[in-house]
């Protein structure tokens, strides 16, 4: 859906009418396999070096992914607040400042996403040591790491543009975005690695032309597809920039927890030998790939329920966070039982033994249920960035990756590898459920506003998106009515 203006009238954001439950499937769907695909590169390439049998390989691959983590964590947290604020821009029917801010965004993506990632190569030695990584392990990681780095500004363009699609929700095409990363990855993979001998080598070449080709199908598709973007205004940067932090700069520092947890949990593991942190490795890549309908809902409830802000449409927030999570359920209820039936060759096909074996069958046959948590709080995360209270967000997963983490995975290790993953398990599950019980208090507080032109505008932690000059900034908080005309009113609802 082009954001376009005719005779002064918008085109009715996509998700202000028909079915929530289905606006959610097929946002979560598409976004999905999208996101499915940028985990699936990180799954193909473990997949094929743990053909090599070398299980120092492996485990190089497991430290160098909790590295990329963090980076792949920053760019999640900056989309977010794309998305959020593009989405409720846009649901206010200001086309014009939503194309601007959409220029601005990528700006703002390329500049941190080139300091984050060329700047990690000046560390990579201290960082991998202080994750336990040791003698060729650490020299492999490193190897690896320093070849893809320095590509983290493609990566973050692929994805920023993949959120400013979903943000006009045009879902089709932002899943496409990321799945020709992955399908490039799973043919150039074999050929490197194998076909040119060229091992984990080939992984980080493969690695670097998926990320090309990712930035340049997204920037295709919002360029050229949708004209999203305006004439950049450097006058507007700081305010735009302003506008974005209010929301990414809470969800950047909300998912870099994830990883600054999975860390704690790989040193704690690194602890029982490199097969102990290859079954941990192969776990950490096979759960989004498993669960990707879940994780996939936190980028794809964001734009349903900005949109419903933005347009003034309280309860529809409210039930929409409901379908959500029965959406949610259903699909862990499916990607458990997948795992617990498939395990047996999920373990043949990484090649895993001994340890690495066990704690891939403990993940399949028990700890996948704590995903019923997980997945609560990726809605919970949703709804809180796109509500205005980001800071809840922020409060949450880090409370999950430290009090919910560290001393339940110390405890853990105590009783070896498996008692760590357990441990860390247990402590998501408890801050997974108290999440949702707020972000439902906040929904239904929401809902019991007044839904008409005349009702106040919800209480924000954060502005909306700032105005151009022939604005007024108070007026994107404020519903305001949309102009349906022509064809676009038949096509309101997808």
């Amino acid at each position: 859906m082009p954001i376009t203006e005719t005779a002064g009238a918008v085109e009715r954001p996509r998700f202000v009418s028909g079915s929530l439950l289905r606006h959610v499937c097929v946002m979560a769907g598409t976004g999905a396999i999208g996101l499915i695909a940028v985990f699936a590169v990180d799954l193909i390439n473990l997949f094929y070096i743990s053909l090599l049998g070398e299980k120092e390989t492996a485990a190089a691959v497991g430290f160098a992914g909790v590295v990329g983590f963090f980076h792949a964590s920053l760019c999640i947290g900056l989309t977010i607040g794309i998305a959020a604020v593009v989405s409720r821009t846009v649901g206010a029917g200001r086309a014009a400042d939503a194309r601007r801010i959409a220029t601005s965004s990528l700006v703002l993506m390329a500049a941190v996403s080139v300091v984050a990632g060329s700047g990690t190569a000046f560390f990579l030695h201290p960082a991998l040591h202080a994750l336990g990584a040791e003698g060729e392990t650490a020299r492999l990681a490193q190897r690896y790491l320093a070849v893809t780095v320095h590509t983290l500004p493609l990566l973050g363009l692929g994805m920023a543009c993949s959120a400013l699609l979903r943000s006009v929700g045009d879902a089709r095409r932002s899943m496409t975005v990321t799945l020709a990363g992955a399908f490039v990855t799973a043919v150039l993979d074999p050929i490197l690695i194998f076909g040119f001998g060229l091992g984990l080598d080939g992984a980080a070449i493969s690695a670097v032309v998926s990320r090309m080709v990712l930035a340049a199908i997204g920037l295709h598709g919002v360029m050229v597809k949708h004209r999203m973007l305006g004439r950049f205004e450097a006058a507007q940067l700081a305010g735009d920039a302003r506008a974005l932090a209010s929301v990414a700069g809470p969800a950047v520092l909300t998912n870099l927890a994830t990883p600054v947890g999975a860390a704690f949990v790989t040193h704690a593991i690194a602890q029982f030998g490199p097969s102990a942190v290859a079954g941990a490795a192969t776990i950490d890549r096979l759960s989004p790939v498993a669960f990707g309908l879940v994780y996939a809902l936190s980028g794809a409830v964001g734009p349903i329920l900005a949109q419903n802000l933005g347009a003034g449409q309280y309860r529809r927030v409210q039930e929409g966070l409901r379908d959500s999570l029965l959406f949610m359920v259903a699909s862990v209820a499916v990607a458990w039982l997948v795992l617990a039936l498939g395990q047996g060759v999920l373990i043949r096909a990484f090649s895993a033994e001994g340890q690495a074996a066990e704690l891939i069958a403990l993940f399949c046959t028990w700890l996948a249920a704590s995903f019923f948590f997980s997945g609560g709080l990726f809605v919970a995360n949703a709804s809180f960035n796109n509500l205005g209270h980001p800071l809840l967000s922020t409060f949450f997963n880090w409370g999950r990756a430290t009090l919910g983490t560290i001393p339940f995975a110390w405890w853990g290790s105590h009783h070896g590898a498996a008692g760590v993953l357990i441990g860390q398990a247990v402590g998501s599950s408890i801050f997974g459920l108290l999440a949702v019980v707020v972000a439902f208090r906040l929904a239904a507080k929401l809902a019991r506003q007044e839904p008409s032109m005349k009702a106040p505008a919800p209480v924000l932690d954060a502005p909306v998106a700032p105005t151009s000059a022939h604005g007024d900034a108070a007026a994107l908080a404020t519903p305001q009515p949309v102009a349906v005309t022509g064809p676009a009113a038949s096509a309101a609802a997808p």
